[in-house]
């Protein structure tokens, strides 16, 4: 009897602990990131005018009817139904960068979390077109994340010193992953850039 009102217990507890919102794989320890960060070069972005998103193939075809969208919408929602073509049609999307949480997979999109517009700048423009694609694509980083469609749009193309998300709480798992995505694709950094970076993984 004693087991049994314990494991029902248990269950109550389990129950209303939050479940952790689903996150891309490869994010890195505070000090793992911190090291990675000061193995960074650091100088100015290079804008050499040429930067278009077509140079980044993205959204490919992952298996099946499958797509990277389609494929992160699957991994870091909960309760995902996709029909024949592999579209979302029903799901929850929880939105780490503000707290958000969406049923409609419309209101959700897959942010790139360096941008491909800073990854040109930073040295991407000397890439080959398959590791442009690779990066547009890359679900064994935390290049990824399924997150509010105007959030995502207020970032844009903006680095760290420029931009941070709403939620204070998620400084920490953005710089990280930030800082784990640079480092993967040998990426520069700004000083600014730098500084917020370092700011960000001292609220771990």
């Amino acid at each position: 009897m004693k087991s049994f009102l314990l494991a029902s217990v248990l269950a109550v507890v389990a129950s209303a602990i939050p479940m952790p919102a689903p996150a891309p794989p490869g994010i890195p320890s505070k000090s793992t990131a911190q090291t990675q960060l000061n193995a960074l070069t650091v100088k100015a972005n290079y804008d050499n005018g040429g930067y278009n998103r077509d140079l980044f193939p993205h959204w490919n075809t992952v298996s099946g009817a499958c797509n990277t969208r389609e494929t992160v919408l699957k991994r870091d929602g909960t309760n995902v139904v996709t029909n024949s073509a592999c579209a979302s049609t029903s799901g929850t999307w929880y939105s780490p960068f503000d707290g958000a949480t969406w049923t409609a997979a419309s209101d959700v999109d897959i942010d790139h979390m360096v941008p491909l517009k800073n990854a040109w700048i930073s040295g991407a423009y000397q890439w080959t077109a398959a590791k442009r694609t690779q990066f547009a694509n890359d679900l064994n980083t935390p290049q990824l994340w399924a997150v509010t469609d105007n959030v995502n749009q207020a970032k844009s193309d903006k680095s760290p010193d420029s931009w941070k998300p709403p939620l204070t709480s998620f400084y920490c798992t953005y710089a990280k992953s930030w800082v784990a995505v640079k480092y993967s694709y040998g990426l520069s950094i700004t000083s600014a850039e730098k500084s917020a970076l370092t700011s960000m993984i001292n609220t771990c």
